[in-house]
């Protein structure tokens, strides 16, 4: 099954010159879903995995079925203010400006090993906060999990030390 054809390529959104994938199209359709889990599950099948950690907010939709295949543990990666108790914090820089992302203090034990789930690697900016946190907290990054890879932004170049599946590609 191709993946790439169950995403709806939106031009023109959020704003003139952006080509917004929509992974909507592909989510609603169950057997391409179950097809991209069982995909990523398969590529980190062996890599002693104890964790897996879903970035905001889209990063959850992946992340926890992905968990659920493995047989793991899910925790969040949340945007500042959206979770109770004690978190851990990093600021990253955006194209015009700055962002943040929290984790929970206790979200797992250090020496975790951890498999971070976003939905789309484009730059390369919000993952690599995200790995800054798991680090944070004494866990080890055994790899990364996307959907989506935008080859022509070069996210992949930041994070070479990983071991990336990205399911679907675009070049543009």
């Amino acid at each position: 099954m191709d993946l790439k054809d169950k995403i709806r390529v939106i031009p023109d959104f959020p704003q003139p010159g952006i080509s917004f994938k929509d992974i909507t199209t592909l989510l609603k359709d169950a057997e391409a879903f179950r097809e991209a889990i069982k995909r990523l599950a398969a590529h980190f099948a062996g890599k002693q995995v104890d964790m897996i950690v879903g970035v905001e907010s889209r990063g959850f939709l992946l992340g926890a079925p992905l968990a659920y295949e493995m047989g793991l543990g899910f925790t969040l990666i949340r945007k500042p203010g959206k979770l109770p108790g004690e978190v851990i914090s990093v600021e990253y820089d955006l194209e015009y400006g700055k962002d943040g992302l929290e984790i929970h203090a206790d979200a797992f034990p250090p020496g975790t090993r951890v498999l971070i789930v976003d939905d789309v690697m484009a730059t390369g900016g919000t993952i690599s906060a995200a790995i800054e946190l798991t680090k944070k907290l004494g866990g080890q990054v055994v790899g990364l999990a996307f959907l989506i890879e935008l080859n022509y932004l070069g996210g992949r170049e930041k994070l070479a030390d990983y071991d990336i599946a990205a399911l679907v590609q675009y070049d543009d």
